[in-house]
């Protein structure tokens, strides 16, 4: 009779079990599905006639596929695209791997270094994430023009810099290690810079990993701060540039999805590359307090 009840409780914990994790994964597939929709779109349209775009029935097949959207915006000498591209991906990654550098080595320093006011620096920082970006528009723009970068792939890099969530996220991945490896190399006479380079970065790679897709990611969306700065076509990136794609009266919706397409691969190539190490870095950190 006990053995049956045991076998019967089992079952049941099983089946509640396979139902929470069905329910889990139709509740991640209805999220996926709402955000790859739009993608889908967005690459379905972008091969389409300028006929097909707006017609009462959906086809997320076109009837006619055509690289007319991507022939046009790729030839056309007043929309330089590979020159944008190339542009934007340069800033993005001189800026992702420059924010890396700084925000490692200060997120450390705030995580194990001991220091007068650390603590109230470091609060004064996270208080800085409050204000809209907005506000430091007007006197980066004046620091900038002064020191004659306006039109400059530093103009755009310099500021960028200043990544106070950069340092938060590292400072609490560091705080997360266990501080016995990092004792056992001072006993056997490692000096700061050692410990950081040959044992805190190499754990630290999932964060890395995660920090540079999110890092890369807001670099190469910037569009305002880009507007303001670069101004010559030649410096242009890809953000502002694409912008000409839209005028005052009418738009090339399948010209801009098309450069949407462009925008997007560059950040989804990254992102298959680098998925092993972010998933690490969410399961592992916790960011915790």
């Amino acid at each position: 009779m006990s053995t049956n009840f045991s076998s019967h409780l089992l079952t049941r914990h099983r089946a509640r079990k396979w139902f929470r994790r069905i329910s889990i994964y139709l509740i991640l597939s209805v999220v996926a599905l709402i955000v790859i929709i739009p993608l889908l779109w967005m690459f379905s349209t972008s091969f389409k006639l300028k006929s097909q775009l707006f017609t009462k029935e959906i086809y997320w097949i076109p009837k006619v596929i055509t690289l007319e959207n991507y022939t046009k915006i790729l030839d056309n000498p007043a929309t330089p695209i590979g020159r944008w591209f190339l542009n934007s991906l340069f800033v993005a990654s001189v800026t992702t791997v420059l924010k890396l550098i700084i925000d490692s080595l200060a997120g450390y320093a705030y995580a194990r270094m001991e220091f007068p006011g650390r603590k109230q620096i470091f609060g004064l920082l996270i208080a800085t994430l409050f204000l809209p970006g907005v506000m430091f528009l007007v006197p980066n723009f004046i620091t900038v023009a002064k020191l004659g970068m306006l039109n400059k792939f530093s103009g755009v890099i310099i500021p960028a810099l200043a990544s106070v969530f950069g340092v938060y996220f590292m400072r609490q991945f560091f705080e997360s290690l266990p501080k016995e490896l990092e004792e056992a190399a001072a006993m056997d006479g490692a000096t700061r810079l050692q410990i950081f380079f040959q044992i805190a970065i190499p754990l630290a790679k999932p964060a890395l990993a995660t920090l540079a897709v999110m890092e890369f990611l807001a670099s190469w969306n910037d569009f305002l701060w880009a507007l303001l700065v670069l101004k010559d076509r030649a410096v242009q990136t890809l953000q502002p540039g694409l912008r000409t794609l839209q005028g005052a009266y009418t738009s090339e919706y399948g010209l801009m999805m098309a450069g949407a397409v462009i925008v997007a691969l560059p950040v989804l190539v990254l992102y298959i590359f680098l998925q092993r190490y972010i998933v690490q870095s969410v399961a592992r950190t916790g960011l915790k307090g």
